[in-house]
């Protein structure tokens, strides 16, 4: 809602753009709904460009950019003594259906759970040669599961936070943050501050660090003598993707790597930018050997090109990070 009540500028699709970005936007949501069956016109790994308006394809790409990690006695080591004996790390995580959590996670044709998070995990776990016994829980449950023991390690794309950091330890693997998807018609291609947004119908997920950005930046438009932004809250992205599809929804503010994979992916989208960033990290027990073992197979990755590999595949390479570390410095 904006905060003087008057009615932001509507800005919509042209009528050609408008009916493709619907169409697509139905598929999508087929696709994420169901088993993840759907046919497409586009070979396996095929984009688009991202600010080009994206590409038809749907495909999830398949390529093996896992199998040649080689292990690393030494980081395998670090391990204590009670993981190498059983040879594998209990992880908790959220269970993926369909492809709307992709790049991270998601599942394919035959059901096999596949995305980014899912390799970067299965490289690290070749690099430290274990292997994962995963356990699904709820995005609430997976840290108190961390804390309590019922897992060693805990990935959701969890972003380091200050209040997090004092009850568990991450280990870094990736960057994500704050940005903005855009329906192809409206008139920015750039996203650089919250004014950027004013006279446009935004959406976003509440209870969310995007909503506390958004909700404390509303008097920022008036200040500058613009009109206001119009925020529409939603619990899933599958209205939102038909929002910009038809439009009602000019700007979706969300994750960086899931707008970033969805401009390459949605036709009649960009992706507008990012305004902040946060690193995101494996979770484990406060004091665990666990985090610094984690945190050196990532940085053996990086080190071999592999971590550079798996990120081109899911398209997110500019969300890479040089290093992992324990417990980094965050804004939040």
């Amino acid at each position: 809602m904006t905060t003087d009540g008057s009615r932001p500028v509507r800005r919509h699709l042209p009528r050609p753009a408008l009916a493709a970005a619907t169409a697509a936007a139905l598929l999508t949501v087929l696709t994420a709904c169901g088993s993840g069956t759907a046919a497409t016109s586009a070979a396996a790994g095929s984009t688009g460009s991202a600010g080009s308006g994206g590409s038809t394809a749907t495909a999830i790409p398949t390529q093996d950019v896992v199998s040649t990690v080689k292990a690393d006695p030494a980081l395998a080591a670090e391990l204590p003594q009670a993981v190498r004996s059983r040879g594998s790390l209990i992880l908790g995580t959220t269970q993926a259906v369909g492809t709307s959590g992709l790049p991270h996670a998601g599942t394919d044709a035959s059901g096999q759970t596949v995305g980014l998070d899912v390799d970067l995990r299965n490289a690290v776990a070749r690099v430290l040669g274990v292997d994962w016994d995963v356990q699904y829980g709820t995005f609430p449950t997976v840290i108190p599961g961390v804390q309590n023991g019922k897992f060693d390690v805990g990935q959701d794309n969890f972003g380091a936070t200050k209040e997090r950091e004092q009850v568990v330890d991450f280990a870094t693997y990736l960057n994500d943050g704050q940005s903005f998807l855009g329906a192809s018609g409206i008139k920015t291609d750039s996203v650089t501050s919250l004014t950027d947004l004013c006279g446009y119908n935004v959406a976003t997920s509440p209870g969310s660090t995007f909503q506390q950005i958004l909700t404390a930046g509303a008097s920022k438009c008036a200040a500058a003598g613009k009109s206001p932004y119009k925020v529409q809250y939603f619990a899933d992205t599958a209205p939102i993707i038909l929002g910009l599809g038809n439009g009602k929804i000019d700007i979706y503010f969300g994750p960086t790597l899931a707008l970033k994979y969805d401009a390459l992916h949605l036709p009649n989208t960009k992706y507008l930018g990012q305004i902040s960033s946060t690193p995101v990290g494996f979770v484990t027990a406060k004091g665990s050997p666990i985090a610094k073992a984690l945190s050196d197979a990532v940085n053996h990755l990086v080190a071999d090109g592999d971590y550079a590999r798996i990120l081109a595949k899911w398209g997110v390479a500019g969300s890479g990070i040089t290093g992992s570390v324990i417990n980094p410095s965050t804004t939040f």
